[in-house]
């Protein structure tokens, strides 16, 4: 596979859009959530205060895995090597899951509704960002069907 240089080609457009999809994720639910302390609601707040832990924890385990394969475009670095191990043995995008269960968590911890309704577009926006990634990584690694058929995409064991 060539690796293309221009900032479009290499999947720059994702990166814009997520900028403010990201900004987003944090803001709504201050905006429009609350706290309800003592109320089942508070049950909710320590779960999201859970899932933005374990977000957190698989992100940085998959930027630990990427090293120098890291990088904010979806086509992959020409030097990079197909990682299948760490947090990679749980999704096949660990970075995005992680940010989508501290998104998720964040909004359970904001008692946010409308937080809630966000992170399904969020959800939806890299569920369509890893889609694209994973074609450039068909193109350029030969075992990346192999590792898509046993390890699911953005939710361990389910999807």
């Amino acid at each position: 596979m060539m690796h293309k240089d221009g900032f479009g080609a290499r999947g720059g457009w994702w990166v814009v859009a997520q900028i403010p999809l990201l900004l987003l994720a944090y803001l709504v639910p201050r905006w429009t959530g609350q706290a309800a302390p003592g109320s089942a609601a508070s049950l909710l707040a320590d779960a999201g205060l859970v899932l933005l832990a374990a977000g957190a924890l698989l992100t940085f385990a998959g930027v630990v895995v990427l090293g120098r394969g890291l990088t904010p475009f979806p086509q992959p670095l020409p030097a990079s090597s197909l990682r299948t191990r760490g947090a990679y043995a749980l999704v096949r995008h660990p970075l995005y899951s992680g940010i989508l269960f501290m998104a998720l968590g964040w909004s359970l911890y904001w008692n946010s509704y409308l937080g809630l309704a966000f992170d399904v577009l969020l959800f939806v926006f890299f569920d369509r960002k890893a889609a694209r990634e994973e074609r450039w990584l068909l193109e350029k690694f030969p075992d990346y069907v192999a590792y898509r058929s046993r390890v699911k995409r953005l939710i361990p064991w389910i999807y």
